[in-house]
C-alpha cells in the first residue's frame, strides 16, 4: 500500500481508517512543506519582535498574563507537556492511538500552527516505526482540546512519557532507542500546538462511525429476515410511501428491504390473510432505521471537516507580503464533534432498541404468528431463545443510559477561564460500550431469525434475504462445526458473541456507502 501523504487539506476517513487499523505508513507531502515554514518564520518574528502572542511567550489558560523570557522558551515546551499528561484510567487501543497520532500530524501540516515540518515527520516517524505512546483515555474536556491525551502523546516525542513497542510497554526514551530514533527538542509554541485539538475524541469518533456503519448494514439485512420469520409484509416499504415524506435514508432503508424480500414465497403464502398491517418494529424499519441512517451521514460530515481543520490556537496566518499575525480563537472546542457523538450514540441506542422488539416478537408465543414457545424444540423441556430477548433487553437498557448526552454537562475549568467546555471526549468514549451492545443485540435477533426461518421451510424468503441467512449460518459454522438454526442452548452465548463481532467488522458491510444523496 502507498504511503499516505499528509498536507491538512485532503486527508479521508477511509485513509485515517487504513492507517489506524492497517499500519499503513505516512509521511509528510513536500506540497506542505512551503506553507510549513512560511507560518514558522511569522512565529520566529513574533519572538523576536518581544511582543506577547499567547502560548508563545507566556502561560496557558488563566496563567496567560505572565511572560515568559526567551531563556525559558525551550523548558516552557516541556514543561507544557508534563503538566498536561495528567490522564487516567486504562490506555487507549493501539488503533485509536494511531489515529490520534495521524490527526494531529495532518492537522499540524496544514500550515497554521507556525510549528517546524520536523516535528510532523517525527510524528510519522513514530507511526511507521511502531511507536505508539501510551494514552490514558481519561481526563479530557474536550476544551482546550484533548489536552491531556494530547500530552501523553507528545510526552515520547521526547523522550519520556510511556510507549508500546513490538508488542511490550516501555519508557519512552527507550522506545525510541529500540526503534532508532532520537528525542526530538522541541521550538518555540511547539508544545502547546501539540497540545491544543480534538483529535482525542476524533481519533475514538472516526473508528466508530466506521463500526457504526457497518452495524446499520447489519441491521437492514438481520430486520429483512425478521420480517419474513413474522410473516410480515413489505408493502409499508413501498416507493411511493417514503417519496411523500422524502426523507433520504428512510427512503434508501426501504429501497433496501423491498429488494431483499423481493420473491419470498413466505410473504406469498400468507397474501391473503386478515392482518391489516405489521407492528411498528417491523412496518416502521425505514422511518427508524432512515433516521439512524441520516444520523451517520451527519456524523460522517462533520468528521471529515473535522479530518482537515486547523484547531490550534492561537493560529498563524500568512500575508501575501510574508509576514503575518498570531491570531487567538477557539477552534479547539470540541461541542461540534461532542454534540455529532452524542446524537450518534442517540442513533445506535434506538437501533438496539428496535432489534430487541423484532427479537421480542418472534420468541413470545401471543406475537410470533405460530411459531414455537420462544422458538424452543420441546417448550417447556426447553427454553429455546427465552434468554435471549432478556439479555437484548439488558444490553438496550444500557444503551439507553449510554445514550443520555455528554455535550450538555460542562463544568468550568482553569481558574473559570474555561469556563465551557464540550465534554466530547466523554461523548466519543461512550460510543464504543454502544456499538458492542448494539452488535450483540444484532445478533441476537440473527439467531433468533434464523431459527424462525427454519420453522417455515421449506418456503423460501426473497432471494436477497436468502443470501443474507446463507452468510449467517456460513459464519456461525465458522464459529461451530456442524452448526444447525435449531440446536440446544449450549451453543448459543458463544455463537452471539461471535457474530457480533463478525458484525462489526462489517459482514453485511457492501460497496454502497450508509446513504446515496
Amino acid at each position: 500500500m502507498q504511503a499516505l501523504e499528509l498536507d491538512g487539506h485532503s486527508l479521508t476517513l477511509e485513509a485515517a481508517a487504513e492507517v489506524s487499523r492497517q499500519g499503513r505508513e505516512v509521511r509528510l507531502a513536500a506540497r506542505a512543506r512551503p506553507e510549513m515554514l512560511r507560518s514558522r518564520a511569522v512565529v520566529e518574528a513574533a519572538l523576536e519582535s518581544g511582543r506577547a502572542v499567547y502560548g508563545v511567550n507566556t502561560g496557558l489558560g488563566r496563567l496567560s498574563d505572565r511572560r515568559i523570557g526567551p531563556g525559558q522558551i525551550a523548558q516552557l515546551q516541556v514543561n507544557l507537556l508534563r503538566s498536561h499528561a495528567l490522564g487516567m484510567g486504562e490506555p487507549l487501543e493501539q488503533a485509536a492511538v494511531r489515529a490520534l497520532m495521524l490527526l494531529r500530524a495532518n492537522s499540524l501540516a496544514k500550515g497554521h500552527s507556525g510549528v517546524r515540518p520536523e516535528l510532523v515527520e517525527r510524528l510519522c516517524e513514530l507511526l511507521n516505526q511502531g511507536v505508539h505512546p501510551v494514552v490514558p483515555r481519561r481526563g479530557s474536556v474536550g476544551a482546550s482540546g484533548d489536552l491531556a491525551p494530547l500530552a501523553h502523546m507528545a510526552l515520547v516525542l521526547i523522550g519520556e512519557g510511556e510507549a508500546t513497542y513490538q508488542g511490550r510497554r516501555l519508557a519512552g526514551g527507550e522506545a525510541l532507542r529500540r526503534a532508532g530514533l532520537q528525542p526530538l527538542t522541541l521550538a518555540a509554541k511547539e508544545g502547546l500546538s501539540l497540545l491544543n485539538g480534538t483529535q482525542g475524541m476524533l481519533a475514538l469518533g472516526l473508528l466508530a462511525w466506521r463500526e457504526a456503519a457497518a452495524l446499520l448494514h447489519a441491521a437492514d439485512a438481520i430486520a429483512a429476515l425478521s420480517v419474513d420469520a413474522l410473516r410480515g409484509t413489505r408493502a409499508a416499504f413501498d416507493a411511493r410511501i417514503q417519496t411523500a415524506r422524502g426523507f433520504t435514508g428512510q427512503r434508501q432503508t426501504a429501497e433496501k428491504l423491498w429488494r431483499l424480500l423481493e420473491g419470498s414465497e413466505i410473504a406469498a403464502s400468507h397474501r391473503d390473510c386478515g392482518r391489516v398491517q405489521d407492528a411498528y418494529s417491523l412496518r416502521c424499519i425505514p422511518q427508524v432505521h432512515g433516521a439512524v441512517r441520516d444520523g451517520l451521514e451527519f456524523c460522517r460530515g462533520c468528521l471529515t471537516t473535522e479530518l482537515n481543520a486547523a484547531v490550534d490556537n492561537p493560529l498563524v496566518f500568512v500575508h501575501a507580503d510574508g509576514t503575518g499575525e498570531l491570531i487567538s480563537g477557539g477552534n479547539f472546542h470540541g461541542q461540534p464533534l461532542a454534540q455529532a457523538f452524542d446524537f450518534m450514540a442517540i442513533g445506535l441506542a434506538n437501533l438496539a432498541g428496535i432489534s430487541e422488539r423484532r427479537l421480542e416478537r418472534m420468541v413470545n408465543p401471543a406475537l410470533n404468528e405460530g411459531l414455537p414457545a420462544f422458538l424452543a424444540g420441546e417448550p417447556g423441556l426447553e427454553s429455546g431463545l427465552m434468554m435471549a430477548q432478556v439479555t437484548a433487553a439488558a444490553l438496550v437498557a444500557e444503551c439507553r443510559t449510554l445514550a443520555a448526552p455528554s455535550s450538555v454537562h460542562s463544568i468550568t475549568t482553569s481558574g473559570d477561564k474555561e469556563d465551557f467546555v464540550s465534554m466530547g471526549m466523554n461523548a466519543a468514549l461512550k460510543l464504543a460500550p454502544v456499538l458492542t451492545n448494539l452488535s450483540q443485540v444484532l445478533a441476537l435477533e440473527a439467531l433468533a431469525a434464523l431459527r424462525a426461518l427454519e420453522w417455515l421451510r421449506p418456503l423460501r424468503s426473497g432471494a436477497g434475504a436468502e443470501k443474507v441467512r446463507e452468510q449467517l449460518l456460513a459464519a456461525c459454522e465458522e464459529m461451530e462445526a456442524g452448526y444447525r438454526p435449531q440446536m440446544d442452548e449450549r451453543s448459543q452465548a458463544a455463537l452471539a458473541g461471535g457474530l457480533a463481532e463478525k458484525l462489526k467488522a462489517g459482514l453485511f458491510e457492501d460497496d454502497r456507502p450508509i446513504q446515496n444523496t
